[in-house]
């Protein structure tokens, strides 16, 4: 059992710092954002990640449903947060 929560708490620290690369790309994102005159969200790109998603979850095994949860609340997160720059600059 030990080594199988080892592998999970690796797993997991490579989750966070994927996500914490993910984020510094949104950043990014919201800082040309203005000047592209773009907002903060563009729902046919937030699709099109979920559709991308749905499809690597279900090559991967992984519950489509699931997945698209995970993302749909990291898409809104990361919306949130350029929001958040955007409106500071």
């Amino acid at each position: 059992m030990a080594e199988l929560r080892a592998e999970i708490d690796r797993i997991d620290a490579r989750l966070v710092a994927l996500l914490a690369e993910r984020a510094g790309y949104i950043d990014r994102a919201a800082e040309l954002k203005p000047a592209l005159g773009l907002p903060a969200r563009i729902d046919d790109r937030v699709e099109e990640v979920v559709e991308k998603v749905r499809a690597r979850a279900m090559a991967e095994a992984l519950d489509p449903d699931l997945a698209e949860a995970l993302w749909r609340r990291l898409i809104d997160w990361s919306i949130a947060r350029e929001e958040a720059k955007i409106g500071r600059e």
